[in-house]
């Protein structure tokens, strides 16, 4: 019988330390990798688990799409809230790693927004107008994880209602600026005040954990990391594309591609039909009219005030269409 190599008894060496420390035995842990079976694909993803999510609510073929298409959706924000918690995370945040992450979350929003054809011109529209009715009064809007990038990324007064930012300041109460939010008005109904059954379900479930959140990340945001570099990294113009780009990204991209998707399939004379959630999109929707930015210290007033009229991705950036 030949002899071990020298990096085999190494590592079991350094296996036996291992489980050492946690009082195990060593070769009970060889016995479990002896009789284990081989890993396979469809077991390491769960496949058949991940294919059986779609329930559909009707037996119309292109609700599978608009099923699977957000919960890639909710996947990919998943991506970027891992990236953004292991930003906060790092005690040695170095501006090579900043600017990794960033571009990372970047990759991933730009996936999101280009392949948002798969909505926007994939769906057969009598098809989406028909199983649409099924899903009331669910929507989008209620999706907490997006919620928590915004909450991630910038300065709680930021996310505030732009009628009601100048009543605040970075200092100001999280529970107070919270009533103000900036997409709360876009589920409530312009006649009578009264915030539809999808904000008051959305409330009902995640008012007190994103407050705790936006607690939690009051000193460790985007913005608040980004302004504890030095002055030569803060000057950094890598890393402040990247967050311009972010910023871009969620606030007029994002929003503007729903925007695009929603006036294909409820925009009809003489009327627009209202969206699943009861939401205004043609108010909500619009970066122009909400003007919600993130890093409103690193734009010009000009940038500001063209604020989601398409040329800043192209002025700044360099991406044209």
């Amino acid at each position: 019988m030949s002899e071990f190599r020298p990096e085999i008894i190494e590592r079991i060496k350094l296996l036996e330390e291992k489980y050492a420390v946690m009082g195990q035995d060593l070769v009970s842990y060889l016995d479990g990798l002896l009789y284990s079976d081989y890993l396979t694909y469809w077991d390491y993803i769960n496949l058949d688990v991940l294919l059986s999510l779609q329930q559909p609510k009707t037996n119309i073929p292109d609700e599978k799409i608009f099923i699977i298409y957000h919960q890639i959706t909710e996947l990919y924000f998943k991506l970027i809230v891992s990236e953004m918690d292991q930003l906060a995370e790092d005690a040695a945040l170095s501006i090579e790693t900043f600017l990794k992450r960033v571009e990372r979350i970047n990759r991933y929003f730009m996936n999101l927004t280009k392949s948002f054809e798969v909505m926007m011109d994939g769906m057969d529209p009598k098809q989406f107008l028909k199983f649409r009715m099924a899903l009331l009064p669910a929507s989008g809007f209620q999706s907490a994880q997006y919620r928590s990038i915004e909450i991630r990324a910038t300065a709680f007064i930021n996310l505030v209602d732009k009628e009601h930012r100048n009543k605040y300041d970075t200092n100001s109460s999280i529970s107070d600026m919270f009533e103000f939010i900036y997409w709360k008005a876009g589920a409530t109904e312009l006649a009578t005040g009264k915030k539809t059954l999808t904000l008051r379900q959305f409330e009902e479930k995640y008012t007190g954990e994103l407050i705790k959140l936006a607690n939690q990340w009051k000193h460790c945001n985007l913005w608040t990391l980004y302004k504890k570099l030095d002055a030569t990294d803060q000057g950094n113009l890598s890393l402040i594309n990247a967050l311009k780009f972010f910023d871009v990204n969620v606030n007029i991209n994002w929003p503007l591609v729903h925007y695009k998707t929603a006036a294909r399939y409820l925009e009809r004379k003489p009327e627009d039909i209202a969206a699943t959630g009861g939401t205004n999109w043609q108010k909500y929707l619009p970066p122009r009219f909400q003007k919600r930015i993130f890093y409103p210290e690193l734009w010009t007033a000009d940038e500001i005030a063209q604020w989601g009229k398409g040329w800043v991705e192209a002025e700044i950036f360099g991406f044209r269409a």
